[in-house]
């Protein structure tokens, strides 16, 4: 594993766990100002229509994520990640709500080597959690 491929996974890595802890700054901090996400049965959107709709999420929310990796291509200063995930979200009241999909994403080496997300394609859809 090259050092871009290991910061890629690295940077995924510490999405999950500032997620985990509610850090929205360092999970902001990971993508580009110009960010676009696409998801079903939404328009585009970007990083402040992010913001807005993660904080809510991660205030009282349990959040637990995997990740499986299952490609990344690194061409000069641009990758892809194709990776299947699975997020799980468990209100402080109600039954918990996973989700699991696939996102392809496109990031951007910065110019001091960091690299950050510049788009986002997540299919990852609600299935249900038996408890």
């Amino acid at each position: 594993m090259d050092k871009d491929e290991k910061a890629i996974r690295e940077l995924v890595e510490t999405w999950q766990r500032a997620t985990a802890a509610g850090d929205l700054e360092t999970v902001l901090s990971l993508m580009s100002d110009d960010i676009v996400f696409l998801v079903p049965g939404q328009p585009p959107f970007g990083k402040e229509a992010f913001k807005a709709a993660i904080q809510g999420l991660m205030k009282g929310a349990r959040i637990e994520s995997k990740s499986d990796i299952e490609e990344i291509v690194v061409r000069g200063g641009v990758a892809y990640m194709r990776n299947h995930l699975e997020v799980t979200m468990t209100p402080p009241q109600g039954p918990p709500v996973r989700r699991k999909g696939y996102t392809l994403t496109i990031l951007h080496k910065q110019t001091d080597g960091r690299w950050l997300l510049v788009r986002d394609a997540n299919l990852a859809g609600p299935h249900l959690v038996v408890v």
